[in-house]
């Protein structure tokens, strides 16, 4: 039952993230470019829920956000599985208690997901590569998700325990038992 209502949870904290970004993000923007909320919100997912569900949710959440935005529905979808994918596997390899490691995590997700698509927008529209303005955007976009992140990361780690506890229960051993 737990489980379910977090499910439930991320849906909905996902609606209002879909709000904030197309509405609030609008307003403070760092030359024309707004942060990627989804991104964060995917690796959260992945990093603290585990379980396929970051690769699941990042793919739906993705999918639909074509639907809204997109030209072509599915690059987001798959973007934002691989970085739920790839935040599932970063869990076990590095800790989540740092901030400059969820910050670095998010940097680097940030840039997969940019370049993704980026190539996708290249081989559907065949349109002219062009590395000065998209780095801006990349550079751009990377020092405002990691700004969000470090702005958001006692929230995010303090949910992420408690939702880490309900989906992988309480993986520590102590040396006596």
């Amino acid at each position: 039952m737990k489980k379910f209502l977090v499910i439930i949870g991320i849906i909905i904290t996902f609606f209002i993230i879909y709000f904030l970004q197309a509405n609030f993000f609008t307003w403070f923007t760092i030359a024309g470019i707004m942060p990627n909320l989804f991104i964060i919100f995917v690796i959260f997912i992945g990093l603290f829920i585990g379980k396929k569900l970051g690769l699941v949710f990042g793919a739906i959440f993705g999918i639909y956000i074509d639907i809204l935005i997109g030209k072509t529905i599915g690059p987001s979808g798959i973007m934002l599985g691989i970085i739920g994918l790839i935040a599932e596997y970063i869990d076990k390899s590095f800790s989540k208690d740092s901030r400059i490691t969820i910050m670095s995590i998010t940097a680097v997700c940030t840039a997969i997901h940019e370049i993704g698509m980026y190539m996708f927008q290249i081989i559907k529209w065949e349109t002219i590569i062009e590395i000065i303005p998209f780095l801006k955007i990349l550079l751009v976009e990377i020092f405002f998700n990691a700004i969000l992140v470090i702005i958001l990361y006692p929230i995010i780690q303090k949910l992420g325990q408690k939702i880490e506890n309900i989906f992988k229960g309480n993986t520590i051993l102590t040396r006596y038992f």
